[in-house]
């Protein structure tokens, strides 16, 4: 059952319109149905988070809106323009890093800044200051890669994501390898950014106490195929205290409705 936008959420132009998409994996051995059908508006500024089970088609999902994977049938616009492929208005952080070990932070966030040929250098020597600042890593920014701990390098790989101004940020479980104190203040930091840049992001995550933390809304997919089983709205005042009671009702309901999704559910 897909479940239709809260109204709440109409007012705001469509950054991301994701229009019945379905997508089909095979190999010689199998042929999975990764997605199928699936509808989805994703307004100017929201944080949405999509949840899920694996195998439900969610990073799959991000994958097709970055345009780094193309649907078999159905569309994304982006600002109204067709997706065809990746772009610079829509970066994606992934689980890993993905940060170069020759090169330190601050260098490691100006590769990223290639992304804009409009920039003198001297411009993008102060854009990637300012994001470095921004993570709290401007002690670090001649650090390599083996110098910092794993929540260091995630707050550069968003400085480098941040920094050539996307329009959309696309996230892909970016704290599931990190110790519980560094996501916990990484949930602080991310709040904190997004309030101050009111970047449109959607973020993919097994976890749903982070899902109901960080989003305006939760999506839930469920498996085989993979669908938009139910949204939840999340009517809480930021910032949000990821240990705070506050949390513990959509908590409950969000994760009462993820077993629901698998009952019965079968995992090619």
């Amino acid at each position: 059952m897909e479940v239709s936008q809260p109204n709440s959420m109409t007012a705001r132009p469509a950054k991301l319109l994701v229009e019945n998409v379905s997508k089909r994996f095979t190999s010689s051995r199998a042929t999975v149905q990764a997605l199928e059908n699936v509808s989805l508006t994703v307004t100017e500024g929201e944080f949405v988070c999509l949840i899920g089970p694996s195998g439900c088609g969610k990073s799959t999902l991000l994958d097709i809106m970055a345009g780094l994977t193309m649907p078999d049938s159905g569309r994304v616009l982006a600002d109204g323009k067709l997706v065809e492929g990746p772009g610079r208005q829509r970066l994606v952080m992934f689980q890993e890093s993905a940060l170069f070990p020759w090169l330190d932070a601050f260098g490691n966030v100006m590769f990223g800044l290639k992304l804009r040929p409009d920039l003198t250098h001297a411009e993008r020597k102060d854009i990637a200051n300012h994001f470095l600042h921004l993570v709290g890593l401007e002690k670090f920014k001649r650090s390599h890669v083996h110098e910092l701990s794993g929540g260091m390098k995630q707050r550069v790989s968003l400085a480098r994501a941040l920094a050539p101004d996307p329009q959309v940020l696309l996230m892909d479980e970016p704290f599931a390898a990190l110790d519980a104190l560094t996501r916990d203040q990484l949930y602080d930091d991310i709040q904190r950014i997004w309030m101050e840049s009111r970047k449109t992001i959607v973020f993919v995550t097994h976890n749903v106490r982070e899902a109901v933390c960080l989003g305006d809304r939760v999506v839930l997919m469920s498996p085989s195929p993979g669908r938009i089983s139910k949204i939840f709205e999340i009517k809480l005042s930021r910032p949000r205290d990821i240990n705070s009671p506050d949390l513990a009702g959509y908590t409950s309901k969000v994760a009462a409705a993820l077993k629901g999704t698998l009952k019965g559910a079968v995992f090619e």
